[in-house]
């Protein structure tokens, strides 16, 4: 889906970008991203436009989603002693 469309289902949702990032478990800068690539990766623009038909027929798109559950978690979460997430042996550094 081409990302203006994307941004117009959001709106019609009455969303915007970091209020649908936040939704669906997802930083705002990646989805802001997509408008690099003109386009919408069809899992997320899926998302968008059943959360704007759900929400223009009045029904409760967020139970539905909030039994998933989606959640950011960290990228490249690090261990005492590794860097970046990299595996790698224990450096057993002293503090």
């Amino acid at each position: 889906m081409p990302y203006a469309e994307f941004v117009a289902e959001l709106e019609r949702a009455g969303f915007s970008v970091r209020g649908f990032a936040g939704l669906i478990g997802m930083n705002p800068n990646s989805i802001t991203n997509y408008a690099g690539r003109g386009g919408v990766p069809q899992n997320v623009a899926l998302v968008a436009v059943l959360v704007a038909e759900m929400a223009a027929k009045g029904l409760d798109y967020r139970s539905a989603i909030a039994k998933v559950a989606p959640t950011r978690k960290p990228r490249g979460a690090t261990r005492p002693g590794q860097f970046g997430g990299d595996r790698q042996a224990s450096l057993d550094l002293v503090s």
